[in-house]
């Protein structure tokens, strides 16, 4: 077991791991002759496009660049709330053109590395950048999976999504970043670690070159070729870079795959969904945030969209459902798999949860 990389060696304590690899083992005893067709409900090119990302992030971060950043930023706020708001309103507006994902992969190590120099919560921080991330994404179609499918399924057009999502957006943002400043207190930066200011231009280079191609191939349907090409400079330059990415992670999010979308299929819960009286629009509504808790919003968007044509009604319920519950997004999977605490998901959900039972409501009042 020595052998493999920590993030895997961790795997046998990360509680979230064991009850997807328990699922998973009783899904395959009690439908055997499905286990042949798991790899088809995975994602692959989800998958591949996480790797890549976190290669590319894992190679900013060991530049010692987040660092240089962190500090010309703690210079230039001068208190915690300031820097907090400011990181979360960041975190939401890239959101909305970066997509949730890769705004989480740009700003968490950032955050990160500030916290560590003035000792800042990075647990609470990243936490409200997962909620911002899903109240930011929750505006154009190119902002999260869900969106992206709706919007090509009804072809509705860029301007006309993004004003129907707007008034429910506006009201997710401000309350997210009134709440950011009751959260964070009023207290200067202060600066409790110096020095380490070199930064490896070779790495920073070599990531910042393939990161745009990267997205581009991405977008083009071509992730795996960019994958092939990430790896292949890394191994010849920085091989310890692609060793050292949380291949935890991964491992996780294909069996999150397999698990949600086999339970999604199954007749029981297709016939149960079949029965909730969808042709209302309250009905819709409240399924979509409620399903997103249990089997993620982006399988949540992809049953309803069976039952029901009305596109905006299934973008409030299963945007929505990207707060509460950890597994309401896989962008707070991700959050707080890049933070690394055990302690954050207690903590996430202290605050998720309330905010997703106040933004539902306020969801329900807008329809």
């Amino acid at each position: 077991m020595m052998w493999l990389p920590p993030s895997l060696r961790a795997l046998r304590r990360d509680v979230f791991f064991l009850v997807l690899l328990a699922v998973s083992i009783a899904l395959a005893i009690a439908l055997p002759s499905r286990v042949a067709g798991w790899p088809s409900l995975v994602d692959w090119p989800t998958i591949a496009a996480l790797t890549g990302l976190l290669i590319l992030t894992k190679g900013v971060e060991s530049s010692g660049a987040l660092d240089m950043a962190g500090r010309w930023l703690i210079d230039r706020t001068p208190t915690r709330r300031v820097a907090a708001i400011g990181l979360v309103a960041a975190t939401a507006v890239l959101s909305m053109l970066l997509t949730n994902d890769v705004s989480l992969f740009v700003m968490v190590p950032l955050t990160l590395s500030m916290c560590r120099i003035a000792r800042m919560p990075a647990t609470r921080l990243v936490v409200f950048e997962a909620l911002a991330v899903n109240a930011g994404s929750m505006l154009t179609p190119i902002g999260n999976p869900q969106n992206l499918f709706l919007w090509q399924q009804w072809n509705n057009g860029f301007g006309g999504f993004v004003w129907a999502m707007l008034p429910l957006v506006a009201i997710a943002l401000a309350l997210l970043l009134a709440l950011t400043a009751l959260a964070f207190p009023a207290t200067p930066l202060e600066v409790h670690e110096r020095g380490g200011e070199s930064v490896d231009r070779m790495m920073l280079g070599v990531a910042a070159l393939l990161y745009v191609p990267f997205i581009v191939l991405a977008d083009l349907q071509y992730v795996g070729w960019g994958l092939l090409g990430v790896v292949a400079v890394f191994l010849a330059l920085r091989r310890r870079v692609v060793a050292s990415i949380d291949w935890g992670l991964l491992l996780t999010f294909v069996l999150m795959f397999i698990d949600l979308r086999m339970l999604a299929g199954l007749e029981a819960v297709r016939s149960f969904v079949a029965g909730l009286g969808l042709e209302h629009a309250v009905h819709l509504y409240v399924t979509g945030a409620l399903a997103s808790q249990v089997v993620s919003n982006v399988p949540a968007a992809i049953l309803l969209a069976e039952y029901s044509h009305d596109w905006r009604t299934i973008a409030f319920g299963v945007n929505v459902g990207g707060f509460g519950f950890v597994l309401g997004s896989l962008a707070n999977l991700i959050a707080l798999r890049l933070l690394g605490e055990r302690k954050a998901w207690g903590t996430f959900h202290v605050w998720s949860v309330p905010f997703f039972v106040v933004i539902g409501l306020l969801g329900w009042a807008l329809l």
